[in-house]
């Protein structure tokens, strides 16, 4: 349910870009991500910071395409969105001490320090190059290619990297079929646009 409610805009996206416009589907993707906000405040839980973060971008880049029709905004939304998780991930570790990579992943993998720091720096690489790549796409090829490529092009290489990532770390589970099935469900939350815990941490609203 949670993994359908993190894909919901984009899906959402997609579809009523296919069969209305580009700028419907924009106020589209500005609906259902208010949606995914009203959905913590009907289960009265707190809404994590992330969703704040992407609602904020959507509706700030979302509303000045509508407005200035000109789709460039919220092509710009994407490289943005990626290149603050990639930030986030080297500041939180150099700065604050704090590994996200491994607060996702440790309840499923119990791995040394350096790897741990190796693998949040994987990750925040994978993150700037998503925002370089979709830069690229985004204003050197037409708007029906770029709009195919968020959708599935990128949705594909965050599902691939997650599985290369637990693949790689696959020696360094205990129980193998129980952890690698959680290894994968936590890796499959990094994916998704997100820099938090998985929903069943409390600490979910933290970055």
């Amino acid at each position: 349910m949670h993994l359908l409610l993190e894909y919901l805009p984009l899906i959402i996206f997609f579809i009523v870009n296919k069969f209305a416009d580009f700028y419907w589907a924009t106020g589209s993707l500005i609906v259902t991500t208010a949606m995914q906000l009203s959905y913590y405040r009907f289960k009265k839980e707190k809404i994590p910071t992330r969703h704040w973060v992407i609602f904020s971008l959507v509706l700030v880049f979302g509303g000045l395409t509508i407005y200035l029709h000109d789709d460039a905004f919220i092509k710009w939304k994407v490289t943005i969105i990626n290149a603050f998780f990639a930030i986030a991930l080297i500041v939180s570790n150099h700065v604050f001490n704090k590994n996200i990579i491994k607060q996702l992943l440790e309840e499923s993998l119990s791995l040394p320090e350096s790897i741990w720091t190796k693998l949040n720096f994987a990750w925040a690489l994978f993150f700037a190059c998503i925002a370089v790549l979709n830069w690229y796409v985004a204003f050197n090829y037409d708007l029906d290619t770029w709009v195919n490529f968020k959708v599935f092009g990128l949705t594909g290489l965050m599902f691939a990297f997650s599985i290369v990532t637990i693949l790689f770390l696959n020696k360094y589970l205990v129980d193998e079929n129980e952890d690698i099935s959680n290894a994968i469900e936590d890796s499959v939350e990094i994916s998704s646009n997100v820099i938090t815990k998985p929903q069943h941490n409390s600490d979910n609203d933290k970055i």
